[in-house]
């Protein structure tokens, strides 16, 4: 088992932990609490957070697949799809994803984990801003 954990803070109030467990069947769970914040959540390629959202690069995204939800035929490792949040601006979900190992040739110890202040479209049409970002450490 492999674990791995990223902070996330912002300038714009929003907080919070994610954990990482890479499971023996190879799956990742991915659980977290974060407060301040909308729907949005992805892996990103780079993670370099210098610039917020600009510095960390597109979307994690090792097949080259097009972007999507997770429940799509195809869609790209970094989308996570959206988290449901409160009306009092928090979050606690668990996701369990097959595309983002802790561990191998597309890992992803070391890329940002981003949140995205308006709802992912996953690839349905619309836009994206970014809220906060965070590094996902071993």
């Amino acid at each position: 088992m492999v674990k791995a954990v990223a902070v996330l803070g912002s300038n714009e109030g929003v907080s919070g932990t994610i954990y990482f467990t890479q499971e023996a069947d190879g799956s990742t769970t991915v659980s977290g609490n974060i407060s301040g914040l909308k729907p949005g959540l992805h892996v990103h390629a780079l993670g370099d957070t210098t610039n917020g959202c600009m510095s960390t690069g597109p979307h994690f995204n090792p097949a080259g697949k097009e972007h999507g939800a997770p429940e799509d035929e195809n869609w790209h490792a970094g989308d996570l799809g959206n988290v449901t949040v409160g009306d009092d601006g928090t979050a606690k979900f668990t996701i369990i994803d097959k595309q983002i190992p802790l561990s191998g040739p597309n890992s992803i110890i070391g890329r940002a984990v981003v949140v995205h202040e308006d709802q992912d479209d996953l690839g349905k049409g619309g836009h994206e801003l970014s809220k906060s970002t965070g590094n996902a450490g071993g």
